[in-house]
């Protein structure tokens, strides 16, 4: 069995706040550090359940946080900032499973540092259905016909997994406050429920189904502000939404909608506040 662990590192255990997750600020070492720990916990579960592969992909912000010299000696590691396929990298029909680990809420709803790839997306639409992370990777992975089995993060998040994916185990390892504050377990009792967690998911892996993405999706991305928007816009393809900050792009697959996502977001960003 070969498992694809994609994790990101806002719904990590006892992360309360966006210093623990901004390479810049003074909480990133113990964030990513126990980011690190907690990956450990999933994959050694994995092993322990007969798994011969586990591949993880470092999902978060610029995606090179996990500890290479500290991670399980059997996983493979995907790291590094410039992937086309972002938080799902790597992954294709040869896994039996994915795991998606230190999952938050999509932006614009309760849970610890919600928000949707950047700081200024309001709301992704695949079609009319409104996704966010969770459920864009999820979409791609059911692109090559792949489960998630489980996802682990705070209560929004698992909520979040259990509306979109029948069946799905869930694994809260903290419960939001508010967007910056958690009630949460410590890192030992996380491990103990991760561990148990992914033993379940396994052994509940044939009562889960992938998540079919739609035909030739319309990918409908609404920005925060009219600028954002008219930088994604400049992708060929694209149009920008008369009166409104959304930016539509008709895909032939669910892999090309993400791809346009990256590129959108990435333009987005290079808007100028001053």
């Amino acid at each position: 069995m070969k498992l694809y662990l994609s994790v990101d590192m806002e719904g990590i255990t006892g992360l309360p706040d966006h210093t623990f997750v901004d390479p810049a600020l003074h909480n990133y070492e113990i964030g990513r550090k126990i980011m690190t720990q907690e990956t450990n916990h999933v994959v050694s579960a994995c092993f322990d359940a007969g798994c011969q592969q586990v591949l993880v992909n470092d999902s978060h912000s610029k995606m090179n946080n996990l500890l290479i010299d500290e991670l399980h000696e059997k996983a493979e590691l995907i790291t590094g900032g410039v992937k086309p396929f972002a938080m799902v990298e790597g992954l294709d029909q040869d896994h039996n499973g994915a795991i998606f680990l230190g999952y938050h809420a999509r932006a614009g709803q309760p849970g610890v540092m919600s928000h949707s790839m950047t700081q200024g997306v309001r709301n992704f639409y695949i079609n009319d259905e409104n996704v966010g992370e969770l459920g864009f990777n999820a979409y791609v992975a059911g692109h090559f016909g792949v489960p998630v089995l489980m996802v682990a993060g705070d209560d929004q998040a698992a909520n979040e997994a259990e509306e979109l994916i029948p069946n799905v185990t869930t694994a809260i390892v903290k419960r939001s406050i508010t967007r910056s504050a958690v009630k949460s377990l410590t890192p030992a009792k996380a491990g103990e429920l991760l561990r148990q967690q992914v033993s379940k998911a396994l052994d509940n892996r044939a009562n889960v189904d992938p998540l079919i993405p739609p035909k030739q999706p319309t990918l409908r991305i609404e920005f925060a502000n009219h600028g954002q928007a008219e930088w994604a816009a400049f992708m060929p393809g694209t149009e920008l939404e008369p009166g409104s900050c959304i930016v539509s792009f008709k895909a032939k697959d669910i892999l090309e909608a993400y791809r346009a996502m990256v590129v959108m977001t990435e333009l987005a960003m290079k808007t100028d506040f001053s």
